[in-house]
């Protein structure tokens, strides 16, 4: 081999280097390129895990009964409650559905209603003031046409809030918050042997948080407040920076020393991650 072709091999190793070396960059580049979004979807991901992600929908489905024809006088807090906390949790950025003096058959379109707006990540509540009554292990909310002279008019004509649970889990909502402002004296009380005062206990399912009037098997009497002492003092802790375990058990202590004992509302919670009320 003379030194001509010497220098040219060379030569033709030194640009197959300089060619190698220039690919193995430009594979290394478009890795690092591909890596970033799946390193920053890994990140998003795990920021919301176990905590109630920022921005994730949240629906409400308010009833308000008030006239029933077997009743006495009409109750009045019912529906002042349910306009008044519409429009508070329509501030904090619900998407509220209220309905006043339902008939059964406007409860369960509103459920209906409901049911088709949960996705996964809903947030979803449910307030009922009005007339409740307990039914073998289950809590009814009595619509305003219920016609109930045995156990199994309440179950036939009542509407169960164990099936709107079942029915918010089904859909797939990420958090179920129940507030139940009906543990009343109810005109029907006298027509059965078998009946319980107040309501039965509510087993929430995964991630549900419950709130009550009173405790299991008791009943409040109303006020003349327009509106009940449970939703005034849940006003008060609707704040932003309050979580909903927080808010109904503040309210819980509140109407316990506003009534010094005499109403003790219940709290149940299977909650695994808490969210916020206020926006």
């Amino acid at each position: 081999m003379n030194l001509r072709q010497l220098r040219i091999s060379r030569r033709t190793i030194a640009v197959g280097v300089a060619v190698a070396g220039t690919v193995s960059l430009a594979i290394g580049a478009h890795a690092a390129l591909n890596k970033r979004p799946l390193e920053a979807a890994k990140t998003v991901a795990t920021e919301h895990t176990g905590s109630i992600a920022v921005g994730a929908p949240r629906l409400a489905l308010v009833i308000g009964n008030g006239h029933y024809p077997d009743a006495a006088a009409p109750l009045t807090q019912p529906i002042n409650d349910a306009r008044t906390l519409s429009a508070r949790l329509r501030h904090e950025g619900f998407d509220v559905d209220m309905v006043e003096d339902a008939t059964r058959d406007d409860m369960l379109r509103a459920v209906e209603r409901m049911k088709a707006k949960i996705r996964p990540d809903t947030v979803v509540m449910l307030f009922f003031g009005g007339y409740g009554v307990q039914a073998g292990r289950d809590s009814y909310m009595i619509p305003v046409d219920a016609t109930i002279w045995k156990e199994a008019d309440v179950k036939r004509t009542g509407v169960s809030v164990e099936a709107v649970l079942d029915a918010m889990k089904e859909q797939g909502a990420k958090t179920k918050l129940v507030v139940l402002d009906a543990s009343r004296r109810n005109p029907y009380e006298r027509r059965f042997r078998s009946y319980s005062h107040g309501l039965a206990p509510i087993s929430p399912p995964e991630n549900t948080l419950v709130l009550s009037s009173a405790a299991p098997g008791k009943v409040v009497d109303d006020a003349r407040s327009p509106n009940s002492a449970l939703v005034a003092e849940l006003l008060n802790n609707l704040t932003g920076d309050a979580g909903a375990e927080s808010a109904f058990n503040k309210t819980r202590l509140a109407v316990t020393r506003a009534s010094e004992g005499e109403q003790v509302p219940s709290v149940s919670s299977s909650l695994l991650e808490d969210v916020k009320l206020g926006s």
